[in-house]
């Protein structure tokens, strides 16, 4: 094992003050500094005690990078370039650090809802007032806003959904009098069950509607002041702002500044949301047909456009659409021509896509600093106990600067993906699972739903991201595994030489935004590593691995459960769209096919193989599953099965014949190279099909040229799904297959099919020994000892 000359860098050193005990969340409305948040009406905070942070994922060297801290105690930061051995914090290289920062907390503002600036006017609804919408509820876990207009004393009206499912219609018929309500009397609302309301205020009274009936009357007649507030659906407010966020799909809000009939409230239900009202005395009205966006548009030609706050979510349909009825397999299905589909928009009161914090620290990164993963190391203290926090980014090469010969592939939309706890508790140094979230925070991510059961198709970049630390386990810690950054960092470091004083290769490192931006970065490059857990990608990035092999490139694929689901992004990069399907291999429940298609770009999501990109006609191998991670024994180990190939031979005899084993520590324990997640050959996975569903094909079309080289066994047994994710297993126990492929469409494939390819390279020379020879034969340079 080489000995890192990194060991007289700086040693941490915390230094902070005394601790606070740990809180629940706090609701209010000040802001750090008297500072406001850009461009966010106002809206209720939400403070978090302990230490958050985040700053962009990638940067160019050279830049600035910018942390936006939250910190209720004294903290310290250093930023280090991660080196020497993965789990040596001594070995990092310090850039730059601050010192002595004081305790300031940052707010969140959580939920989503749509805000209109240009309240009603008086005049406007002096002749009656309707309210109107479809409402499909998610929950009923306190009260929350459909239709209001209220001011800062929470004067005015609105269409409120109760903590008990009922509905309530709330106005005060002068500034500062008694608020009066009206609610449903025997009705009351269904959990993911489309209902139609109107609220009607007339001459003979107020009535109350659902699905066409009457539900609630009053025969006192009344007319609701117009105060000067913001218009809001799916929220209400009041000195705190906007508040009350409801955790339901919403469609057609219209506002009358007429009172409508019980006969045309029956046509409004017959219609479905599929057409517009009437326009007379038409004062607002939002089709929600954007489908994308921030914007929505008021078609009454009243100009009462709405901003979204916090996203919501897009192309979910409107209640004449069945999104259950949409198969999966042999249903050409374009949502933008389905007549009946109709449109909606999804509100959820712990959506949160942007912090919006102001900057802490900034500090520019040296113009020759060495492109790799970097933190932001926070050391602070909690409970009288020295606690830590990485906020993780990634350096690239600028433009100017020659190419190195390999490019790496940090896998951050899985980091992304994984982020179930962006506001942790405290946790001390050292190896570890994630640290649970706090009380009250937004725990939604790619495997958590949000908070009444609504889908997760969203997720901001914007945030902080711990589930990318250098620390995080996936293990318990006598196996010691990891599958998100740390475990990545194992290939960064063979690769320094640190791992293995014969390797040593000069590599520059991106992000899966980066490719996703520009797909045609990967010009140039001898050879491309996709590493780790490369479970998400999306179009752009994966056609961009297409062109760059079909160019002649070479791809070395260290990963497992490789090219899996499909991802987009916002323009900006601010937002990543994934929306997965199928529960049973970690789709989100509730999630039905009809609302796969993604917001962004109008294409189907999920499985990459089912948006057509099968990824074995582009890397030679598919996903065949995931299981356990508990036990030693639930992490397996190659057997050579094509020992003759000159993989195995050349430049380096690596000394193995058919049948012996590689991928594992000198004396056979841990680590072991076939973790929890495992590709193989299509025909692999066909044989193990023995249902094909409804419209469905099983291919058979895998490419030729594809030879495998060693196959992956694990002592519980293989594989755990077929083609379609059916239950299945592989009948000889084969989990995984290492492949090498000249493919005939161009470009070189060495792919290994197992998740824990960098883990392994730390203790195995024979594996070492293989990638070594695929450098060689992808004419890849070492850097001579000397250099380094």
């Amino acid at each position: 094992m080489a000995t890192t000359s990194r060991r007289h860098f700086l040693k941490a050193s915390a230094g902070v003050a005394a601790a606070v005990s740990l809180s629940n969340p706090v609701s209010g409305t000040d802001r750090p500094s008297g500072e406001s948040v850009s461009e966010l009406p106002a809206h209720q905070c939400t403070n978090f005690s302990g230490l958050h942070a985040y700053a962009q994922k990638s940067i160019v060297a050279g830049d600035e990078i910018v942390f936006r801290v939250s910190s209720s105690v004294p903290y310290d930061v250093r930023v280090l370039r991660l080196a020497g051995e993965v789990d040596d914090p001594e070995s990092d290289v310090e850039i730059g650090k601050f010192t002595d920062a004081e305790p300031m907390v940052q707010p969140v503002h959580l939920g989503s809802y749509v805000h209109v600036d240009d309240p009603i006017e008086p005049a406007e609804i002096s002749h009656g007032l309707s309210l109107e919408c479809w409402l499909r509820p998610w929950g009923f876990n306190q009260p929350g806003g459909i239709i209001t207009q209220v001011d800062k004393d929470g004067d005015g009206f609105g269409l409120m959904l109760r903590a008990d499912s009922q509905i309530e219609l709330f106005w005060t018929e002068n500034p500062n009098g008694p608020k009066q309500r009206l609610s449903t009397t025997s009705f009351r609302l269904a959990r993911r069950v489309w209902t139609h309301l109107v609220a009607v205020f007339s001459g003979d009274g107020i009535s109350l509607y659902a699905d066409g009936e009457l539900c609630g009357h009053s025969t006192i007649p009344t007319q609701p002041v117009a105060v000067n507030g913001p218009l809001r659906i799916g929220a209400s407010g009041g000195d705190d702002g906007a508040a009350q966020f409801i955790d339901g799909d919403i469609a057609m809000p219209a506002i009358y500044g007429r009172s409508l009939t019980s006969e045309e409230v029956r046509q409004r239900f017959r219609a479905r949301a599929l057409k517009a009202p009437e326009t007379e005395k038409l004062i607002a009205y939002w089709p929600l047909d954007e489908e994308q966006g921030e914007r929505i548009k008021d078609q009454s030609q009243k100009g009462r456009d709405g901003l979204i706050i916090n996203h919501g979510t897009w192309q979910v349909g409107g209640p004449s659409f069945h999104a259950e009825s949409i198969q999966r397999y042999g249903q050409e299905y374009d949502p933008a021509r389905d007549g009946n589909r109709g449109h909606a928009l999804r509100l959820c009161s712990d959506d949160l896509m942007d912090c919006r914090w102001k900057e802490t620290h900034r500090l520019k990164i040296p113009i020759d600093a060495v492109s790799g993963v970097y933190v932001g190391r926070f050391y602070y203290q909690w409970d009288n106990k020295p606690m830590q926090y990485d906020c993780t980014f990634i350096v690239c090469r600028p433009d100017d600067r020659p190419q190195a010969p390999v490019l790496m592939i940090c896998s951050t939309s899985t980091w992304l993906a994984y982020n179930c706890a962006p506001f942790p508790r405290p946790r001390p140094a050292g190896r570890d699972w994630n640290a649970p979230s706090l009380p009250g925070a937004p725990t939604y991510c790619c495997y958590h739903n949000h908070r009444a059961g609504q889908p997760t198709y969203y997720l901001g970049v914007n945030r902080p991201w711990p589930g990318a630390g250098a620390d995080n386990l996936f293990s318990p810690k006598e196996v010691d595994y990891s599958h998100l950054m740390r475990g990545e960092l194992f290939t960064h470091r063979w690769l320094d030489g640190v791992y293995d004083d014969a390797a040593r290769y000069r590599y520059d490192v991106i992000t899966d935004w980066d490719l996703h931006n520009n797909p045609d970065l990967l010009a140039g490059y001898k050879v491309v590593i996709v590493n780790g857990h490369s479970e998400y990608w999306s179009a752009e990035a994966f056609t961009g691995i297409d062109r760059y092999l079909s160019g002649g490139g070479n791809l070395m694929v260290m990963s497992g459960n490789s090219f899996f689901w499909r991802t987009s992004y916002s323009a900006d990069g601010a937002i990543m769209e994934c929306r997965k399907y199928d529960a049973r291999i970690g789709g989100r429940r509730a999630a039905p096919m009809g609302e796969t298609w993604h917001s962004q770009d109008g294409e189907r999501g999920s499985l990459l193989r089912e948006c057509g990109y099968p990824e074995y006609h582009f890397v030679g191998l598919s996903c065949i599953g995931w299981d356990g991670l508990q036990k030693k024994d639930d992490y397996g180990v190659f057997y050579t099965t094509t020992a003759s190939h000159f993989l195995f031979h050349h430049p380096e005899e690596v000394g193995l014949v058919d049948g012996d084993t590689f991928g594992h520590a000198p004396d056979g324990g841990l680590p072991h190279a076939v973790g929890h997640e495992w590709d193989v050959r299509l025909p692999t996975l066909a044989a193990v099909t023995t249902h094909i569903p409804r419209g469905a094909i099983l291919p058979d079309d895998e490419p030729e040229g594809i030879v495998t080289l060693a196959e992956g066994y694990r002592p519980a047994g293989g594989g755990t799904f077929d083609y379609f994710t059916n239950p299945a297993r592989t009948s000889d126990g084969v989990s995984a297959e290492m492949i090498y492929w000249q493919r005939p469409a161009g470009g070189r494939v060495l792919h290994f099919g197992a998740i824990a390819i960098g883990w392994a390279l730390s203790k195995d020379p024979k594996l070492s020994a293989i990638v070594r020879n695929a450098m060689h034969h992808f004419d890849v340079p070492r850097v001579a000892v000397d250099k380094v």
